[in-house]
């Protein structure tokens, strides 16, 4: 009981870290220099996002003098398949999650993005056989007749293209949220792994991936360092701690109480991220985007409610 009552605790903790996190993303996108590159500015902050978290991770396990663990991690098998949920969770989900943002907002990009505990439960049906019952299926379509409902184009945008290709966009990242859950559970599983290896393997993974392919490949990197060199890289270095924070609570969540429990908890992070513009930004919400983001989180919760783990 105390420790799915401490794994319930720390999943919602996640979920605030995430949602304020999620609007300072939002901040640094528009701000200068990013906001004159529409479609490199996503990927270069996805970049310094898990490149400052894996400092941090990283920071806090020499101080522990664990770090070495985590490097010997690499070479087992629990460590090729963290290696993967990272590359799945890190520059698949967070590019696709950035680029939500940058073309639908904030508010819209969170929670279409939300439905991820819906998708792994049924990557988790398939792949690790777990059992999923009427509620489970129930949880599913009320998740995407939520996002429909949040797609559904309202008249403030000018141009419905740009609103639709958000909406992909956001698709994308749950659809590879989902996949990082169930494979980052599997992960665990090996007994040299406790979830805060897990998570700086996690970060340095996507970091590099990042670092190495994407970057290069887009030009990006005097972005990166006009960035780096300007007042927007201490916002950068903050939003940082928070992601570090939010995956740290997130994967001890799922060690604890499974990635069906975890993944529910930390999906309301929807709820705090427009908390968090209301309160901060202003942003007027409207009844619309009320009714399709409860749908959505009802069906998260009816899905991670019913799985039950084999």
């Amino acid at each position: 009981m105390k420790k799915s009552a401490k794994g319930i605790g720390l999943g919602a903790t996640s979920a605030i870290a995430w949602g304020v996190d999620t609007v300072i993303i939002g901040i640094i996108i528009a701000s200068t220099p990013f906001k004159e590159f529409v479609m490199l500015a996503p990927i270069i902050a996805a970049f310094m996002h898990d490149f400052f978290s894996a400092i941090w991770i990283s920071l806090l396990m020499i101080v522990k003098g664990e770090f070495i663990n985590v490097l010997k991690l690499y070479k087992t098998k629990s460590g090729a398949i963290l290696v993967m949920g990272a590359l799945a969770g890190g520059p698949l989900a967070m590019s696709f999650y950035f680029l939500g943002i940058q073309y639908a907002g904030v508010t819209y990009a969170a929670s279409i993005a939300s439905i991820f505990p819906g998708i792994g439960a049924v990557l988790a049906f398939f792949f690790l056989k777990e059992k999923m019952n009427g509620r489970t299926w129930s949880g599913v379509v009320l998740s995407i007749i939520g996002v429909i409902i949040l797609a559904y184009v309202p008249t403030k945008f000018d141009t419905e293209s740009t609103f639709f290709i958000g909406i992909l966009f956001s698709l994308g990242a749950a659809i590879f949220w989902g996949l990082e859950g169930v494979i980052g559970a599997w992960g665990m599983r090996g007994k040299e792994v406790v979830p805060l290896y897990a998570i700086n393997i996690r970060q340095i993974t996507s970091a590099l991936s990042y670092g190495v392919i994407l970057v290069p490949l887009m030009g990006g990197y005097p972005l990166v360092f006009e960035a780096a060199t300007s007042s927007i890289v201490w916002v950068i270095v903050i939003a940082g701690l928070l992601g570090t924070l939010n995956y740290s609570l997130y994967y001890s969540s799922i060690d604890l109480i499974g990635a069906a429990r975890g993944q529910s908890l930390n999906n309301t992070y929807v709820f705090w991220a427009i908390l968090t513009e209301i309160v901060f930004i202003g942003t007027a919400v409207n009844l619309q985007f009320i009714i399709g983001a409860i749908i959505v989180i009802v069906g998260s919760i009816l899905v991670s409610g019913s799985v039950k783990r084999s």
